[in-house]
């Protein structure tokens, strides 16, 4: 009996231990670049080279920007004799532990794609029947996060497959964040925090301002799209869990008025900041805007709390998020067809986030204002702001109390 109750323990602690995700990791929101949005599935060993020195060599890496995310398209069709994946010969003929060995040795971490279903979105291999053996091959060629989609997966239970591809990572012993890609079908927010360090909350993004593109049974989402498609999802998201609003689409081929509001976006509502865009041949603006560190810090403060929308007057939206040693960030973004001259009085608009229980007063607290895009001082609270905004353009500042 006393054997027996011994070993049920050992079964039970085994368990226990084999129900987690590996945590500190992802205690900000990842930043790196992935490589779906320019290049699909056309994707080979010397560009992902030419990714990986071009973000150390344009600042990016020391910007913040850590993983080098592979995207679909990366294995061969089929699996080897073991039952192992391995990358397209043709298009990784080092293989992707060599790959893996050159992203670390710029200073960067290497991320890979696989999907919970028979085969990935494009038709490779999927992980579905594999998991343990997938896991163990990553951790094997060094990976550090692992991004896992939801196509081909029918009859699956997407938190049931969610928790096995993480039972499976933490079994290997090594550290890699779990990004669920499941387009927020079934809620995981909800669900997600203890199986993953990120979860998608839509379907793809495309690269266009206010759009949905169709594709037949599911559709490609713009930006402001994405930033209005969920609700009351914030308060899921905090260190280590975070609402991933999909890869940036910053420097495709939108103006330079949108990628900015676009990346200020995405900052303040502490989303991943994932690059979509060919970094080796980013427009000098490009690269300022996404090598912004004002803005960064912002996304990447120690809080993790998630922006929210304020107002809507005049068609100018006001987003805010509270920030560590009580600083706020504030967005303003000019949704009109002209640009807008603003004129804000601050003793109108007393700042409050009743989830985490912050708020500022500004007919005590006079606070000094800082223009993170272009590095300025705007003055303080005493007396209203005053700036013009132009078409689809944000005026991002930081106030700090004097």
């Amino acid at each position: 009996m006393k054997k027996l109750l011994v070993l049920s323990l050992l079964v039970l602690s085994i368990s226990i231990a084999e129900s987690q995700k590996s945590e500190n990791l992802a205690l900000t929101p990842p930043m790196g670049w992935n490589s779906w949005n320019t290049f699909g599935c056309d994707i080979n060993e010397e560009l992902i080279k030419g990714i990986a020195d071009a973000m150390v060599d344009n600042g990016l890496r020391d910007a913040g920007y850590e993983y080098l995310v592979l995207d679909d398209g990366w294995m061969a069709m089929e699996r080897d004799e073991n039952g192992r994946l391995y990358g397209d010969p043709v298009k990784f003929p080092s293989g992707m532990k060599a790959l893996g060995d050159y992203i670390h040795s710029k200073g960067l971490k290497f991320g890979i794609y696989n999907c919970a279903g028979f085969k990935t979105c494009a038709g490779y291999p999927g992980s579905r029947g594999y998991e343990y053996i997938d896991a163990q091959t990553y951790a094997d060629w060094g990976v550090d996060f692992l991004k896992y989609d939801w196509c081909n997966t029918e009859k699956l239970k997407a938190e049931g497959a969610y928790m096995t591809m993480r039972d499976a990572l933490y079994a290997t012993g090594r550290p890699i964040v779990f990004s669920i890609c499941e387009w927020g079908d079934s809620d995981p927010w909800k669900w997600g925090k203890e199986i993953g360090h990120l979860w998608r909350v839509s379907g793809d993004i495309i690269n266009c301002w206010d759009c949905e593109v169709g594709h037949g049974s599911w559709s490609s989402w713009g930006i402001w799209k994405i930033i209005n498609m969920r609700k009351d999802i914030r308060k899921y998201a905090g260190p280590g869990h975070w609402n991933d609003l999909d890869m940036m689409e910053v420097g495709n081929d939108l103006t330079d008025a949108q990628n900015r509001s676009h990346f200020a976006m995405w900052s303040i509502l502490a989303s991943p900041l994932i690059m979509g865009n060919d970094i080796r041949e980013a427009s000098a603006e490009t690269n300022k805007t996404l090598s912004n560190k004002g803005v960064i810090a912002v996304n990447q403060d120690k809080l993790g709390i998630q922006g929210f929308r304020f107002s809507n007057e005049d068609n100018i939206e006001t987003w805010i998020k509270p920030l560590a040693n009580d600083d706020w960030a504030i967005v303003f973004v000019n949704l009109n067809e002209e640009d807008f001259e603003l004129k804000w009085d601050w003793l109108k608009h007393d700042m409050g986030d009743d989830i985490n229980n912050k708020s500022i007063d500004f007919k005590n607290d006079i606070c000094e204002i800082k223009d993170l895009f272009n590095n300025k001082n705007l003055g303080d609270t005493s007396k209203p702001l005053k700036a013009k905004i132009g078409v689809n353009d944000a005026l991002m500042i930081r106030i700090t109390k004097k």
